[in-house]
């Protein structure tokens, strides 16, 4: 006895879900993240670490409220983690065996963001006695990432998180944070108290501030003694968390206040270059969407940085430690883009070159490198900065601030892309995008996932807990699903290498003819190989992102699979640093799901290097094809989801038997025979409310004419069995109503919401024992409620 057609309703209904919230474009709640998520880091496949400030947070862990937390990416769920000292702003960077630093941050509070109950020797909190958090200004914590497979009760997957044994020599506030090419990090700069900018007014003492500013750099682990950078003196008051980009040379680009150089970070000289055009300002509470554009075989991997948004208040609207002296939720935020190659290779002068502007200005907008090569932007403001008070120099009194204590409005919340490689006037586009309704602004923060989607998370403008204000402390976590989730299938290479060198010999990856379509020789020109390391996350900034193609040649197998013959990482430590990346295929335009490498030896040491192995030539064969889909008019989830939805259809079918889905219909009330034929090319759907069984209107229009169906290709295990795509005949008579038939098939549905399934080169088992092939199928379901049976028109 075959089950009814609402059983498989059923059985593709419990994925429904999860096929609309990874559909192209589309921004969807995933669950609570339980802190808020100040700062984020991917630390392996499975798992996103969080950091937020300490406050007064619900959850809790040993007695006091938690600010740390796990995500695990699959399952959306977090795990909190005990964190002793206040990581509030502090800043954060990859170590080259792949665990994680984060440094400095503030004194200890309390109950409403007041100092601690004990009090340290700079004037700030040594340990609060509500919240249970200790003074984290010069505190280093390490972390090494785990899996599920590893005991999370050991001391190995938590915090190492005690600054009487692992400390900075000073204390830092939104320090800078870059790693050199051996691995050692660099740390510029930053605050000693807090405040709104980096000064007071008058501003008579530039460098330190009377005790509160931090203009010296060390580096961990430690080189000697902290030494004052004289370009922390000069952009005194805009110099909080400092854009800093290490160069191929080893010297360092540093951006802050509307002023640009170059670093040297063994000898500590300094090489101005260009102001900022326009006075924009970048740099918190400024705030503007940074990063560096990606380093390709094309480029020579030579790093050009992308500076978009921002503000360009006037310099006395900044305010100084206590509160910015204009009412900033009124100042529109920047649109204003433009682009620097520090170190250009035809040997002209360093120069900043306007770019396209941003769709909208943004403040506190965050630029995520996809691994197609675009730069995703998300989340900021259109008017105001980062930061929060309680009263400005225009708006003493906190209850006419408008905003509760944010000092931005306008939140942004569709994302736009920017295609580095398109021409210019045409770079940003939002096409397609959807709109999130959380407002994302201070303290968010965003971050690549290994499915080539995006975790977004975070906000919280208050000095405590908040959530009843208007832009309140946020827990939602939402992912969003680039352009390239509308691919019916995703690349599935296989012998990606778990370590890198930095030259030396290449290394092979293969990728089956089920990852694409087309033409094989068409494909392997057209894909690339990338590493793409999305940083340490915090304050609108990915403090180490960057993204590198690898050189790669190919050749082509008459199976329509190839193998990618991939050099190593280019032979200058500088260009990528050591550490964790994800590694990405990426088959015209559609990524893979990435695979955590470890480029470098997994020390901080000189980092070994070798020549260049020379690739071998392209091999091309005409004739081989790609087996994977070619519909991408459908809608599609990617290859996670897809895994979910295959598994609900197959057994489905499997307990359906099949003879009507074989066809793209359905069983109903009469057993069918089916026998040879000339093959119809398509199946035309047919959509009417009132349906078939009777209550069909004569003349009524069945034929669909959107199809938004979801593209979802089967594949066969078992090679043997898979159809060979030449031709057949197949002919299909309905006996219901001794009405006797030929013709193309039309399946008409009851329901008004339906899910399609198109099934490419399946094989069945007719009730006669025959084996029948068909070049593809529909399968139609209803999400919800009755379907009735597919007919013949």
């Amino acid at each position: 006895m075959l089950p009814s057609l609402p059983w498989l309703a059923f059985g593709v209904a419990s994925s429904s879900n999860l096929v609309s919230a990874q559909t192209a474009g589309s921004i969807s709640q995933v669950g609570s993240s339980l802190v808020s998520a100040m700062m984020m880091f991917l630390g392996n496949e499975e798992k996103v670490y969080i950091l937020d400030k300490a406050e007064g947070n619900s959850a809790q862990i040993n007695g006091h409220p938690a600010w740390g937390a796990a995500w695990d990416i699959n399952g959306h769920t977090a795990t909190l983690m005990d964190v002793y000292t206040n990581t509030f702003c502090a800043s954060g960077m990859h170590l080259p065996n792949g665990s994680y630093a984060t440094f400095g941050g503030n004194g200890a509070v309390g109950p409403g963001g007041n100092i601690g109950s004990v009090l340290n020797n700079a004037g700030s909190g040594a340990y609060d006695a509500t919240y249970g958090d200790y003074d984290g200004g010069n505190a280093i914590r390490i972390l090494n990432p785990c899996t599920n497979a590893d005991d999370w009760s050991s001391s190995q997957c938590q915090w190492f998180d005690n600054a009487t044994v692992l400390a900075m020599q000073k204390r830092r506030w939104y320090s800078a944070c870059e790693p050199l090419g051996d691995g050692t990090i660099a740390l510029i700069g930053g605050f000693v108290n807090g405040g709104y900018i980096n000064r007071n007014t008058p501003n008579t003492d530039p460098a330190y501030e009377g005790g509160a500013a931090e203009p010296t750099y060390e580096f961990f682990p430690s080189r000697g003694n902290a030494t004052e950078m004289q370009f922390m003196v000069s952009t005194s008051g805009l110099n909080s968390y400092a854009h800093t980009y290490l160069m191929p040379s080893g010297k360092m680009l540093v951006q802050a206040n509307i002023s640009t150089m170059l670093w040297d970070p063994d000898t500590n000289t300094e090489t101005p270059l260009p102001g900022m055009p326009g006075n924009v300002v970048r740099v918190y509470p400024a705030s503007g969407a940074v990063a560096m554009l990606p380093l390709t075989p094309a480029n020579n991997w030579t790093p050009t940085i992308l500076f978009c948004g921002g503000s360009d208040m006037p310099d006395t609207y900044w305010g100084n430690y206590s509160y910015p002296y204009y009412n900033t939720w009124d100042y529109p935020a920047s649109k204003d883009c433009q682009r620097l190659t520090p170190e250009p290779q035809d040997g002209s002068s360093p120069a900043y070159q306007q770019d396209d502007d941003m769709l909208e200005g943004r403040t506190m907008g965050q630029f995520i490198a996809l691994p197609d090569g675009t730069m995703l932007v998300v989340n900021g403001g259109m008017n105001g900065t980062a930061g929060y008070a309680q009263a400005t120099g225009m708006t003493p009194n906190f209850n006419d601030m408008p905003y509760g204590e944010s000092l931005a409005a306008g939140p942004v919340g569709t994302p736009a892309i920017y295609n580095p490689n398109m021409p210019s006037g045409s770079r940003w586009s939002n096409a397609g995008l959807g709109n999130s309704n959380i407002a994302r602004l201070y303290h968010s923060s965003a971050m690549l996932l290994p499915d080539a989607s995006v975790m977004i998370a975070g906000s919280n403008p208050n000095i405590d807990v908040n959530l009843t204000t208007i832009f309140p402390t946020t827990y939602t976590v939402e992912v969003f699903y680039p352009p390239y989730f509308s691919a019916p299938v995703r690349p599935q290479p296989t012998g990606v290498p778990t370590q890198l060198s930095y030259g030396g010999a290449y290394f092979n990856i293969t990728v089956p003819s089920t990852s694409y379509s087309g033409s094989a020789n068409a494909a392997a020109a057209n894909t690339t190989v990338v590493l793409s390391r999305g940083g340490f996350t915090t304050h609108a900034m990915n403090m180490g992102q960057r993204h590198l193609q690898l050189n790669n040649t190919y050749t082509v197998n008459s199976d329509g699979s190839y193998v990618l013959h991939v050099a190593q990482a280019p032979p200058n430590p500088n260009i990528f640093q050591p550490g964790p990346a994800l590694l990405f295929v990426v088959v015209n335009g559609i990524p893979s799901n990435g695979t955590m490498v470890i480029v470098g030896s997994g020390n901080i040491e000189t980092q070994p290097t070798s020549a260049v192995s020379d690739l071998p030539p392209n091999v091309l064969n005409d004739a081989a094809q790609g087996k994977g889909s070619s519909d991408s008019s459908q809608s599609s989830s990617s290859k996670p989801s897809t895994g979910v939805i295959v598994g609900a259809i197959v057994g489905a079918i499997a307990v359906i038997g099949v003879v009507g889905a074989a066809f793209g219909i359905y069983m109903a009330r009469r057993r069918r025979a089916a026998s040879r034929q000339h093959p119809a090319a398509a199946y035309a759907m047919g959509t009417t409310r009132s349906g078939y069984m009777g209550s069909g209107v004569a003349g009524a229009d069945y034929t669909r004419h959107s199809d938004s169906s979801a593209f979802v290709p089967l594949q066969q295990d078992n090679p043997s069995m898979a159809w060979n795509a030449s031709s057949v005949s197949l002919q299909y008579r309905d006996d219901f109503g001794g009405r006797p038939s030929d013709g193309h098939l039309h399946t008409y549905r009851l329901c008004d919401d339906v899910w399609t399934f198109i099934v490419q080169d399946p094989v069945f088992k007719m009730e006669s024992n025959e084996m029948v092939s068909a070049r593809r199928i529909k399968i139609v379901a209803c999400k919800n409620g009755d379907a009735i049976e597919a007919g013949k028109k």
